[in-house]
Formats: C-alpha cells, structure tokens, sequence
C-alpha cells in the first residue's frame, strides 16, 4: 500500500482519505504537522485507490482489514494510535475503532461521514462499480474529471500537490487511479460501529458541507464539533481548524 510518512516519536496519527482521492489531499496537514504533532504520521492511498494495489472486496470491513495490516508494523506499542479519517476514511477509521480488526486506536477522528443515504444513491454506487474505468484520450480531461470526482474542483488545480496520484496513464489513454469496483461500499454502518467503538469517537463537519447535516451526526455524536465554514474537504480547505479539533480532543500539540 502506497503510504506517505513523517514526525519522530512514540506516538503515530494514521490519515484515511475519502472516496475517489488520494492520500495527497492531507499534503495541507501533513505541512503543518511538524508544529502540530508531537509523533510520526503516516496518510494512505486505500486499496483501489491511487498507487495502491486493487483487492477483491471493498466493504468496509475489507477496507479496515488492509489498512491495519498497513499501519500494525509503524505502531509502537509505548506510543498512542489516533486515526483521523475524512468522509469513506471516517467510516474506516469507526471500524478500526472496535478492534476487530488487530489494532486498537486511543482515538478515532471522522470529518465529513455522510449518514443518511438514499436507495436512490446505492443502486448509483453499485452501478459505478459495475463499469469499466472511462478512459481519457486527453490528460487534462482526465484531471478534470479527477478535480470534480474528488470534490476539489475550485479548491486547486491539477498541479497542485493536493491531487496527486489521481490520474493514470495506459496503453489506452488516460484514466482515474481509482478502481471503479472501488465504489461498491455498500451503506455504511456509521452508527453501528460508532455504538462498537472501544475507544474515543469525535465526529465533525463542515458549516457547507453537502453530504451530512449537523443534525444528522449528532444523532450519533451528541457531541459533534462544527469544524467551520467550510465544504466537505475541509482538511484541504482549512487545515489549521482540523489540527484544532484534534488538539482540542487529543492534546497532541507542541
């Protein structure tokens, strides 16, 4: 698995990105970690996803199972374990937190989780799921298609750091990194594994976010943090307000 690392210490932050992008969109964190972290880091491409390999399944509990065979040999046992996963990564993260799967997290973070979810949208997904990857005779319209599937359209461009790994070449053209397959998820169970946890669970969203109301994570989290006026990838837009949130809960700053 294609894994980006930083930091020094006992302690780790592992960072799960979202459906459709790559672990890049945590480079504005990442920036910032060495004054806002007092341990190593690591960010993910998920399986499917970027530079890292395809797998037969992507339920969530497959989802967990490989990231925590990714994350078991950079655990210290002497330091703390804290997860911070945005949107799909959020919901993994919940996962990881009922120690089903060989770790167990002192704390779990997930920004931007969307709840509620019609039948409307699952047939959408399992229909994504079942096509081919769309190929791309032009590498700018594959970066276009990237910017928009990722939600960063109007965040950055396709040279930003943020949307790396996102777009591939083939003999065939140009396509999204993403294994289409990827997008057969199924509904998560966000309540259920959040009820699971064997450890902390903060949810939080952003103020413009589209894909979650407050209302909706408060449901689960009567203490879910409003994390700004922001959209649903807020850890790009303002990173400094999810180093609050994790300080604030963690009291991991220097």
């Amino acid at each position: 698995m294609y894994i980006e690392q930083g930091g020094e210490g006992p302690d780790l932050l592992v960072m799960l990105h979202g459906l459709g992008a790559t672990a890049a969109v945590w480079s504005p964190m990442c920036a910032q970690a060495g004054a806002r972290w007092r341990g190593r880091w690591i960010a993910m491409d998920l399986p499917g996803h970027g530079e890292s390999g395809t797998q037969d399944s992507y339920a969530i509990g497959q989802y967990a199972a490989s990231v925590a065979r990714a994350v078991l040999p950079h655990v210290d046992p002497a330091g703390r374990l804290v997860v911070l996963g945005h949107s799909l990564g959020g919901v993994i993260a919940l996962a990881l937190a009922t120690g089903w799967f060989g770790v167990v997290p002192h704390r779990v973070f997930g920004a931007g989780i969307k709840v509620a979810w019609t039948e409307d949208e699952l047939r959408g997904m399992e229909a994504l799921a079942s096509r081919p990857a769309k190929k791309f005779a032009a590498e700018e319209e594959a970066w276009d298609r990237y910017l928009k599937v990722s939600g960063l359209v109007g965040l950055v461009d396709a040279q930003s750091p943020v949307a790396r790994r996102g777009v591939q070449q083939d003999a065939d053209g140009w396509r999204l990194a993403m294994n289409p397959r990827a997008h057969g998820v199924g509904k998560p169970p966000t309540a259920e594994l959040f009820r699971l946890a064997r450890c902390p669970v903060h949810l939080g969203r952003a103020a413009n976010d589209a894909l979650v109301t407050m209302d909706q994570l408060r449901a689960i989290d009567a203490d879910a943090s409003d994390l700004g006026p922001c959209g649903h990838n807020v850890m790009v837009e303002a990173p400094t307000r999810v180093w609050d949130w994790v300080a604030a809960r963690e009291g991991a700053t220097t």
